[in-house]
């Protein structure tokens, strides 16, 4: 049996070996990476099912299952409804969580340092180029914040955390929006590139005066410094699965076609400013339904038996109508070549 989950540095070595039919195999996010490759190992303990998932990006994951090299692609962008129907897609969200500002100041603490979307825009244009210009300090009264550079950390790679990233700083900053947009992918203004949330993390941690955006698992993981940010109702807020579900509150997936939902800028006195669901794609015609089949057998049961793991990474798991809804889809959405649902 081949490991229940892999890395993309890994991979290769892992498709080399023979592999059994019942194996799934998936590309895409970073970002929710971690719960993924927990809930393959407890799933491959109980049903003796791996899988196989490329931590590529959201960008490469959408390629992938484009290409129908894979079982299933994962994406933290959502697609919207015209470009799910464009490519004979259907999309559901597994869980939610959010994007954090990490940052590597001497004598700075987690959760001590402060700031705006509109500050963290102004860094990342390039504006803002050391931690005691006035735009910083005036946020943080009390905190001895040094006259160091400001090292900008960005995604290389095509990438859902940096769309939820970037979305979320062309809502707070106009001149973000003109400069550069949202997407997978931008032209960033400054900065130096990390693969993965892994390779951001991994900068930030090496770089005296770096800032960087990172799925929280990652910046938990790793025991990085977050960022407090200013919500959209005027509250610094810390990043937690509580201030992600505040961001959630409000969703009606129901309404949302092709449950194309964005969760940044979120009402709420407690709600996180960068929170984000992250998603599934799959082909409405299965050309392999018995692999269908099984990619779905394995989300049911991370729906039915994986919230505590999710939850132990700060992850928020879907609500129970809103899993009664995906798997609704799923009969209606999801049909073999003659027309036979595949769940």
């Amino acid at each position: 049996m081949l490991r229940a989950l892999v890395g993309a540095a890994t991979l290769a070595a892992a498709v080399a070996a023979p592999a059994l039919a019942v194996d799934i195999t998936g590309a895409g996010a970073t970002f929710p990476y971690p719960i993924y490759a927990k809930w393959a190992d407890a799933y491959r303990k109980e049903t003796g099912i791996g899988l196989n998932y490329q931590s590529i990006g959201s960008g490469g994951g959408i390629k992938q299952i484009s290409a129908k090299t894979v079982d299933f692609g994962a994406s933290d962008m959502p697609l919207r409804p015209e470009e799910l129907d464009k490519g004979g897609l259907v999309q559901f969200p597994t869980v939610i969580g959010g994007d954090v500002a990490v940052v590597n100041i001497k004598g700075v603490a987690g959760e001590q340092l402060r700031l705006t979307g509109e500050v963290l825009a102004d860094i990342y244009l390039g504006k803002i180029k050391k931690w005691n210009e006035p735009a910083i300090m005036n946020l943080n009264p009390g905190v001895q914040l040094p006259a160091t550079a400001i090292s900008v950390v960005h995604r290389s790679d095509g990438s859902g955390t940096t769309f939820i990233w970037t979305n979320y700083l062309s809502k707070v900053s106009p001149d973000w929006k003109q400069k550069v947009g949202e997407g997978t992918a931008v032209n960033w203004p400054t900065g130096v590139g990390g693969k993965g949330n892994e390779g951001v993390a991994s900068y930030v941690q090496r770089i005296d005066g770096a800032i960087g955006y990172v799925e929280y698992a990652y910046a938990k993981q790793n025991r990085m410094a977050v960022v407090l940010v200013k919500n959209r109702d005027g509250e610094f807020v810390a990043p937690s699965a509580n201030t992600f579900q505040a961001a959630a509150a409000g969703v009606d997936w129901k309404a949302a076609p092709g449950m194309y939902v964005i969760l940044t800028d979120a009402p709420g006195k407690r709600a996180w400013p960068i929170a984000g669901a992250t998603f599934i794609l799959m082909h409405k015609v299965q050309e392999k339904p018995e692999n269908g089949r099984e990619v779905l057998k394995f989300f049911d049961w991370a729906y039915e038996k994986g919230d505590p793991l999710a939850q132990s990474l700060d992850y928020v798991p879907m609500p129970d109508a809103v899993v009664r809804l995906i798997q609704a889809n799923w009969k209606a959405q999801l049909k073999d070549a003659s027309g036979k649902p595949v769940y």
